[in-house]
């Protein structure tokens, strides 16, 4: 399992890295899971150890933030100049990613059934 805990932050390392090199607006570790996911496609799948890796990284992602809390807490007063803006940006980009979500599930659910009926 030690070996695909360091796969993964092996690839949030070469995202970190493209997006400096590249110069690309992404933060790294967003291109780190990209490469992650490419990286699956590939391979076909899940292997069944990664997958109890990253349950174990979800079940505890609550502590993941406990740094950032922290770091907006101790920095609120840098904040309180922008908290309308930072209040827009979160309810725009929430609304933007639930329509992409639900826009792509739609469009996996149609291409999921178009291949079962084409089976058939």
């Amino acid at each position: 399992m030690l070996n695909y805990l360091t796969l993964i932050f092996i690839c949030q390392l070469a995202g970190e890295a493209f997006v400096v090199a590249v110069g690309l607006p992404v933060p790294g570790p967003v291109m780190g899971m990209a490469l992650l996911f490419a990286g699956l496609m590939i391979h076909g799948g899940i292997p069944e150890d990664l997958q109890k890796v990253g349950g174990a990284l979800l079940a505890n992602l609550s502590l993941l933030f406990v740094p950032a809390g922290t770091g907006i807490m101790v920095h609120l007063s840098l904040l309180t100049g922008d908290g309308i803006a930072v209040s827009v940006a979160l309810v725009v980009s929430t609304v933007a990613t639930i329509a992409v979500t639900g826009l792509l599930m739609q469009f996996l659910t149609a291409r999921k059934g178009s291949a079962k009926s084409d089976a058939e």
